[in-house]
């Protein structure tokens, strides 16, 4: 693994790449996910929003978008003045052309992660390698040579 020179905390292998928030900045705002671990797919962005602070209202032409609240508790006030309420370890969905703000409904910052992508799913596209069709199995019972270290 290597680390990368614009987010140092980032470490590289060959086809992935593993961080923390903390590698991709400090302080509020942005946090570039896809940039810092090389997402090419999808967009996809960490948000530090401290309490008392909101977004403006917007929307896209083609992106939607998914949030999950990592910590705190965020509103995403929509178009049509409905307000809804998100906990830490919850989820909204919001369509492109869907008017949308963001506030901070926490006493201390919020963190909340936005993925955003166009043109649907790809379908269950995944697969085993051989001798590894067993998908979840307890880790005391991995052989020996795969338990962590």
């Amino acid at each position: 693994m290597e680390a990368s020179s614009e987010y140092p905390g980032i470490k590289r292998g060959e086809g992935y790449a593993v961080g923390h928030l903390d590698d991709l900045g400090d302080g509020p705002g942005f946090r570039k996910v896809r940039r810092g671990l090389g997402v090419s797919a999808f967009g996809v962005n960490a948000v530090v929003l401290p309490p008392g602070i909101e977004s403006g209202f917007h929307y896209h032409d083609d992106q939607e978008e998914l949030y999950f609240v990592h910590r705190g508790t965020i509103e995403v006030e929509f178009g049509d003045g409905s307000v809804e309420t998100i906990a830490e370890g919850g989820f909204a969905r919001v369509d492109a052309p869907t008017v949308r703000k963001i506030r901070n409904a926490s006493d201390a910052d919020a963190v909340y992660v936005c993925v955003g992508a166009k043109d649907g799913y790809v379908g269950r596209d995944g697969h085993a390698p051989p001798g590894e069709e067993q998908r979840v199995r307890a880790i005391a019972d991995a052989p020996a040579a795969e338990q962590p270290r």
